[in-house]
């Protein structure tokens, strides 16, 4: 938990204050630069697709998909067995 933690601070501070530089030299530009209007389109809309994805992130916290991640793999590997036990038991035996 605490290498976890320091992890997503080294991580997540600079990708901040990176997007937060980046945010204000887009509210400036929308504000009066004119040499950079052609930017604000994409800018805008890497803004909403990150409010989408973050929307996503939430909407998966708060229903618990990151409760327990890894009971998907064996709830796989005990579904790929039932398959194959009942194929082993449809196929005809060649004697």
């Amino acid at each position: 938990m605490i290498v976890t933690g320091i992890l997503a601070v080294l991580i997540l501070v600079p990708s901040l204050w990176g997007f937060g530089m980046k945010l204000t030299e887009f509210i400036a530009l929308v504000r009066g630069d004119v040499d950079g209007v052609f930017a604000i389109s994409p800018v805008a809309n890497y803004l909403l697709a990150s409010l989408g994805f973050f929307c996503l992130l939430l909407w998966a916290t708060f229903n618990g998909m990151f409760r327990d991640i890894e009971e998907p793999k064996y709830h796989m590997l005990e579904q790929e067995a039932k398959l194959d036990e009942a194929s082993a038991k449809a196929a005809p035996s060649h004697h």
